[in-house]
């Protein structure tokens, strides 16, 4: 009885341990001096980066909201010469968890969303700002549709991610984007969906596939992007200095999580006399989101504006044509 106990008590250590993430890597005591940051009203900091026009003469006052394992150093084709012809100020920050910001242990597309308010209210942005998301960092964009409009002068959503547990777009679109995606993909997104506590396992065992072959999921540009941005692996090492589960796990399950609204549901930020326009752009390339379930959006909010780049793959907004089209979009309304 007594081995049957030690038996079972080890079993369970190890079960506890697999299962529960590791606390966040502490950031440097001299973070400050790495990079300007603000304090929430709850305590936390974000990292935050101010580039182009100052604040009070900027036309365009554009926040960046980066995608998943990446930081406020996204690398963007930003040049002078757009700055000003469009007047630009840009915000770029490291979401919660990601670079020099801190964690939020309770992280949701909603407190992501308020984030960003907070921390245009910090740095006196102004009353109305363009969110600009990609990818998985789109989630927090279709937040402030929802829970901010009256503080958008616009939104554009690039390749953003498809939740496959959304409430009115049709299942069997969303049965079919799922199935193009690689199994192991397919698995982790159920995962973080219905087991979020087990999430971390999942990423760290080796039994099961749990990950992607990138070729599976990308074009020939964007692995050729990706390959380059690997000569600059130093940006990932910083966005990710805090550990994998405070921010591309922590993503994942914001992302993929149950929503209090489906974007079918959105309201015209931008219907009465307020000025502004909303942005969708599909890659007709891309493996890994679909033009279906997008077409849909789009199609039940024409308000939205959407650009297909037929010659474009996930990484569009990395190459330069497609990041001016994306910047000229957003500040020619």
């Amino acid at each position: 009885m007594v081995l049957l106990l030690v038996i079972v008590g080890l079993i369970s250590y190890y079960v506890y341990k697999s299962i529960t993430p590791p606390p966040p890597i502490p950031l440097p005591e001299n973070v400050s001096e790495i990079s300007p940051r603000i304090k929430l009203n709850d305590g936390r900091h974000l990292a935050y980066k101010e580039l182009g026009f100052p604040k009070d003469k900027a036309k365009n006052k554009i926040i960046i909201v980066h995608g998943n394992g990446n930081s406020k150093d996204v690398d963007l084709y930003i040049t002078q010469e757009m700055i000003d012809e469009f007047k630009i100020y840009f915000l770029f920050f490291d979401r919660a968890g990601y670079g020099e910001s801190d964690p939020n242990p309770t992280r949701t597309l909603k407190t992501d969303t308020y984030d960003i308010e907070e921390l245009a209210d910090k740095l006196q942005v102004g009353p109305k700002f363009h969110v600009i998301g990609m990818s998985l960092g789109a989630y927090p964009v279709y937040g402030c549709l929802k829970y901010i409009p009256n503080r958008l002068s616009g939104a554009s959503l690039v390749v953003p991610l498809v939740n496959f547990w959304w409430s009115r777009v049709p299942q069997n679109l969303l049965n079919a984007a799922m199935k193009k995606l690689p199994i192991g993909f397919q698995l982790t997104l159920r995962v973080a969906h219905y087991s979020p506590w087990l999430l971390y396992w999942w990423m760290t065992q080796k039994w099961f596939p749990n990950s992607r072959n990138p070729k599976d999921t990308m074009t020939e540009s964007d692995l050729e992007l990706a390959e380059k941005h690997t000569k600059h692996s130093y940006i990932k090492e910083s966005a990710l200095r805090q550990g994998g589960y405070v921010t591309t796990q922590q993503d994942i399950i914001a992302g993929y999580g149950n929503w209090e609204f489906d974007p079918t549901e959105l309201k015209n930020p931008f219907s009465d006399s307020n000025k502004g326009s909303v942005h969708m752009w599909c890659a007709l390339e891309d493996k890994q989101i679909s033009r279906d379930v997008l077409l849909y959006i789009c199609d039940k909010l024409p308000w939205i504006k959407l650009h297909e780049v037929p010659d474009g793959g996930h990484y569009i907004i990395h190459e330069k044509r497609h990041f001016e089209a994306i910047i000229k979009a957003a500040c020619s309304d």
